[in-house]
């Protein structure tokens, strides 16, 4: 695998904070902007997504571009998506004479991202957002065979939830369903400009070989219902979703889980064969 360029083909703190300052752009809270600025946390990233020159990346929330650059220093095609359009200046500095970079402004949850035929997806995703672009990306993007992506510690621990953790929940199943998850790095919250108030993890999530025999939707429904009142037991929670009781009971037992179970102890695979006899 080719490693990300050093020296000044990366762009740091300064450039970062004198490019936003030529173009007039203070950082939105709401759109979640704390932009990469630290070059050893971005080869640091590069390294961890394994990239090779065949790749093509789609990068979601490329902000002032130094993942960006990083990234198109090593893959074959980067088509980089950032959805405020006052940073196209400054993308278009620093990565405008790159031939294997495509920019695009816009909204990856609105985008037809089928469109550029990425095979990975990296990127620095906004606490609000991280969890729905990464389902999209799973569900609507099949070439995609991993991601690796920058999320706040708090997104990261949702991901990577184990039952009985307190993290654990309908976010966790639900991108477990098609997809491994690893936390491969952590980032301390100075890399970034402006300084947020939290660290940020590097979490890396390779696609299941094929996602289990056990529909995708209705998989989906099973974990909503049984997550959507967490403080009920899994009987009470299917039965008040709709299921009959009857159903629920021969499905609990089926799968090997006591009707008295909280659904934050229910493992993947045992909501799996729940699924299955719900079905």
């Amino acid at each position: 695998m080719s490693r990300v360029p050093s020296g000044p083909n990366l762009i740091g703190a300064r450039r970062t904070a004198q490019m936003l300052e030529h173009h007039g752009i203070v950082p939105r809270k709401r759109l979640g902007q704390n932009f990469i600025i630290d070059p050893n946390t971005i080869r640091m990233i590069v390294d961890r997504a394994r990239l090779g020159p065949e790749d093509h990346v789609l990068e979601i929330g490329a902000g002032a571009g130094a993942l960006t650059l990083a990234i198109a220093g090593v893959a074959r095609h980067v088509t980089a998506v950032e959805i405020d359009e006052r940073l196209a200046p400054v993308l278009d500095d620093v990565v405008g004479g790159l031939e294997n970079v495509r920019v695009v402004i816009g909204d990856a949850l609105a985008l037809d991202l089928t469109a550029w035929e990425a095979t990975r997806v990296m990127g620095n995703l906004p606490y609000g957002v991280a969890v729905d672009v990464i389902l999209r990306v799973l569900r609507e993007l099949p070439l995609v065979r991993d991601l690796t992506v920058m999320v706040q510690k708090e997104v990261g621990d949702r991901l990577t939830a184990r039952p009985g953790d307190k993290s654990y929940g309908k976010s966790c199943l639900q991108v477990r369903y098609f997809a491994l998850t690893d936390v491969v790095g952590r980032v301390s919250r100075r890399a970034f400009l402006p300084v947020p108030h939290v660290d940020s993890v590097v979490v890396r999530l390779e696609r299941r070989p094929e996602p289990s025999n056990v529909g995708g939707d209705h998989f989906m429904t099973v974990v909503q219902a049984a997550f959507s009142q967490r403080r009920k037991t899994m009987r009470n929670a299917l039965t008040a979703a709709g299921f009959g009781s009857l159903d629920v009971e021969a499905a609990l037992d089926s799968a090997g889980i006591h009707s008295e179970a909280r659904p934050e102890d229910v493992g993947f695979e045992q909501f799996i064969e729940l699924s299955g006899h719900l079905a």
